[in-house]
């Protein structure tokens, strides 16, 4: 399989795993420092909301579109090595604009290009992070669920002490030592890959007897590897729903975070901090929501769970807010969909992981995690939109009608019964005794 599993084994059973989390975790908060750092520069520098859009707009286009593309590279240079490279490409573009900055070198056009760097770079070194993750947990002996749960953990964690550290810094010595945190943020992430792992972990994967049998093309060029992921993912129907849910509900997140909730916050009289508070009571529940899962998911039937957790997790959020409740209700509310939440992502990593083979984990991933993130960069422009023609409140119905409708009202379809169909079995591409049809198709 391309790894020594006793060297693994004798080195510390939990290595491989918690190796990778706390990559994922150093980066992750790197990213949320950044996301304060640098459209607080730009605000404060230039006075223009329009330039720190588009600020925005270079790192998370290019990233969203690098994704669909990045899957092959990770397939056959091997997840390890371009997660390192991705991190110190990102560490150094990250520190260049406080150097640029500091020397007066730095214009409008040189900081569209360094953004646009890192967000290019950060798509496959995400992507190589998260094709590690079924590898770390079975040298690790940890169940996916659980592996997955703690993954939604740290980048909950991520997401809490990242955007708290990144304020502080900002706040208090500048967004430019932000900037020196974040390129460090990069550096260790890096360092953890190269040094941490396991030996021989993150390789690329090796195409199987049975594979090369049914004609598997290791030598095929980039574009024919490509579109092997596109046609394994159009054998997957049950992956198919998942990625097409889980676009829409980004978009509607996406959305809330940048426009809905600051509208709301703005025309109820509660200010900025009043923002700070329903996002924290979100992602500290969902923290605990996360540990919880991590400790119990895989004991529990994965459909009710997963369709009970959006259904507290969706509409409600969009919901309350349309009504006249004190702010301790609405933080009551988005606290609990915060719990819910915990849980969703655990089961998605899961039925991700045991449907697409190793050596195919970075084309469909990359495809899939393309399809997640493609509204993300529309939903601020829809939602501003929508609230300028319709109100807020239109906005927040229409908003949270979409989202109860794509992730409870779908659930009806026959695929969805395929969650729990490899549950406890081998991961597709593993079993020896499976034909590559068994191995790779979720269709009944």
């Amino acid at each position: 399989m391309g790894y020594d599993q006793t060297e693994a084994a004798g080195r510390g059973r939990l290595r491989p795993l918690g190796g990778v989390l706390a990559a994922l975790l150093v980066a992750h908060s790197g990213t949320r420092i950044s996301a304060i750092a640098i459209p607080w520069f730009v605000l404060v520098t230039t006075g223009s909301a329009t330039q720190t859009g588009l600020v925005a707009f270079c790192e998370m286009g290019p990233y969203v579109v690098v994704k669909a593309f990045a899957g092959p590279p990770v397939d056959r240079i091997g997840p390890r090595r371009i997660s390192w490279i991705a991190d110190v490409v990102s560490a150094t573009a990250a520190l260049l604009i406080p150097l640029l900055h500091a020397e007066g070198l730095l214009s409008f056009g040189g900081l569209l290009a360094l953004v646009a760097v890192i967000g290019t770079v950060r798509s496959p070194g995400d992507l190589a992070k998260d094709v590690m993750i079924p590898q770390a947990a079975e040298l690790s002996r940890v169940p996916l669920e659980r592996a997955t749960g703690l993954q939604g953990v740290f980048d909950r964690l991520a997401g809490t002490v990242g955007p708290a550290a990144g304020g502080a810094l900002v706040g208090v010595v500048g967004p430019m030592v932000g900037l020196c945190v974040n390129a460090a943020c990069f550096a260790l992430g890096s360092l953890i890959i190269a040094v941490a792992l396991p030996k021989g972990m993150g390789r690329p994967q090796k195409h199987s007897v049975e594979e090369e049998e049914a004609g598997a093309d290791t030598q095929g060029g980039y574009w024919h590897s490509l579109r092997q992921g596109f046609a394994f993912l159009r054998g997957q129907p049950i992956l198919l729903a998942l990625y097409a849910m889980l676009g829409v509900t980004n978009l509607l997140d996406a959305a809330y975070v940048a426009v809905l909730v600051p509208v709301w916050a703005a025309r109820s009289g509660y200010g900025p901090a009043t923002i700070g508070l329903v996002l924290a009571s979100f992602s500290v529940t969902a923290t605990v929501g996360s540990l919880v899962a991590a400790a119990v998911a895989h004991r529990l039937r994965r459909r009710p769970v997963f369709f009970l957790g959006w259904l507290v997790t969706g509409a409600p959020r969009f919901l309350i807010l349309t009504a006249d409740v004190p702010l301790w209700c609405v933080a009551v509310v988005i606290g609990l969909g915060g719990l819910g939440g915990g849980f969703i992502n655990p089961i998605i990593g899961a039925v991700t992981y045991e449907r697409i083979p190793p050596d195919m984990m970075g084309r469909a991933q990359g495809i899939g995690d393309a399809i997640t993130w493609a509204g993300i960069p529309l939903g601020g422009l829809l939602a501003g939109a929508v609230v300028a023609g319709t109100g807020l409140v239109p906005a927040l119905l229409i908003a949270g009608s979409v989202y109860f409708l794509t992730t409870n009202l779908t659930g009806l379809r026959p695929e969805w019964r395929e969650m729990d169909r490899h549950r406890g079995g081998e991961r597709a591409g593993r079993s020896p005794e499976a034909t590559p049809a068994e191995s790779s198709s979720a269709a009944p």
